[in-house]
């Protein structure tokens, strides 16, 4: 492996003549796929192409409920850019059959894999541009930074948060998606030629397939209270009132398909909470319940602020949310635990320094949950194998955990003498 601390990072913008900007598509604006004809032959076209294909997914984030895909866009040598309604065809199962194994090449993959899977397409092989210019040291890894950046090129992005469940989509949009992908095959090869030049080819094959392989996220158990401003509100009481809303404002999102802050903004849940009216009238005063969207469901918030004031007390919710497996905040360690404190120090200055080493943020190099998790509860005895073993049963990679388990038992291991002398 090449010793990276002496590889070559990323560029430096002095002297570097301006980007040219990306404003046609190449092969011009291809046409909308929204019949099942003309997408069983962009499916033949994509097979006849050769090569990684270039992937990427539109979705209505802040307009629509939850995070479907409205528009995906893919793009392969030799078969040129496809752009997809999958409101029209929401079955995108057979793509991945005509592209045969094809790697996916996507920006930020964790954002789109998921929406993509709902349509039916999963990538059997991955390279994330976002994920690589991490592993690479790149300060900034937004796409269109990682182009002009790596290829002299720019992007415009002022589409990108967009109502994409807009119909029909505006030919301006549909040609800022289709530039989406123009260059991203190209992207994926420059990296790739510099993780390879730095070493660090078998670490993105490694988080790639992590990406690729993981897990849907499992829903927490009590979302309400990611509300934000709620530590704002300091009683059970109004916690439950916080509860009730957000949970009829989801219903009444997921009914009409709107992003629940559209339905009603968090700031007035908040307020509301603090104040917890005590005559249905008072609803009315509260900032944010008098807006058109918000009136329209008066009775159903009014329902709501009655459930939470006629809950018992012991149906109230705590003041704080109920302890997630795992060890406490790291900012109460001090407190309830010096040893451990001392243990997290030492062990987050040796990772720091090893990213430093090989140039990539922290949290690329190993998980901030790996970390509080082994100075919390070490392994005894403090050995390099058993180091290993611990960070392989927190998701660390195999990469990861060669680098980072040798320096960590040391770390570990003199944080451990220290307090028996």
């Amino acid at each position: 492996m090449t010793d990276t601390a002496n590889a070559p990072g990323p560029e430096a913008d002095e002297g570097r003549p301006p980007p040219v900007p990306l404003l046609e598509p190449r092969d011009g604006l291809p046409a909308l796929v929204g019949t099942g004809d003309a997408l069983a032959a962009a499916i033949r076209r994509l097979g006849a192409g050769h090569g990684p294909v270039a992937v990427d997914a539109e979705r209505a984030s802040g307009f629509r409920y939850g995070h479907r895909a409205f528009l995906v866009q893919f793009r392969r040598r030799g078969a040129g850019t496809v752009l997809i309604d999958p409101v029209a065809c929401p079955d995108l199962s057979g793509i991945a059959a005509g592209l045969a194994g094809a790697e996916a090449v996507i920006h930020a993959a964790s954002q789109d894999l998921p929406c993509l899977a709902d349509l039916g397409y999963r990538p059997p092989l991955l390279f994330d541009t976002e994920l690589a210019g991490r592993l690479l040291g790149y300060p900034r890894v937004g796409l269109g930074t990682l182009v002009e950046t790596v290829l002299g090129l720019s992007l415009e992005k002022s589409h990108s948060a967009a109502d994409w469940s807009t119909r029909p989509l505006p030919e301006e949009w549909l040609r800022y998606a289709a530039l989406d992908v123009e260059v991203l095959v190209e992207l994926r090869d420059a990296l790739a030629e510099q993780l390879a030049d730095q070493g660090k080819a078998e670490w993105a094959r490694q988080e790639f397939a992590a990406v690729l392989g993981a897990e849907p996220t499992v829903p927490r158990p009590e979302p309400w209270r990611r509300t934000s401003g709620i530590h704002r509100v300091r009683n059970r009481r109004g916690l439950a009132v916080v509860r009730e809303l957000w949970l009829q404002r989801d219903r009444i999102a997921r009914r009409r398909d709107l992003s629940p802050t559209r339905v009603l903004p968090d700031a007035a849940i908040v307020e509301a909470a603090r104040a917890v009216p005590g005559e249905p009238g008072d609803i009315t005063g509260i900032a944010g319940f008098n807006g058109r969207g918000a009136r329209r469901h008066a009775a159903e918030w009014l329902r709501a602020f009655d459930r939470a004031r006629a809950l018992p007390e012991r149906a109230l919710p705590a003041v704080s949310a109920r302890a997630a497996e795992g060890p406490p905040p790291a900012h109460r360690w001090s407190e309830r635990d010096p040893d451990a404190a001392a243990r997290l120090t030492a062990v987050r200055a040796v990772v720091a320094a090893l990213a430093d080493e090989h140039r990539l943020p922290t949290e690329n190099l190993l998980p901030p949950d790996a970390v509080r998790r082994l100075a919390w509860q070490p392994p005894e005895p403090t050995t390099t194998e058993e180091v290993a073993s611990r960070l392989a049963g927190y998701g660390a990679r195999r990469w990861q955990v060669e680098l980072t388990s040798l320096p960590i038992a040391k770390a570990l291991f003199r944080i451990t003498e220290k307090g028996e002398a």
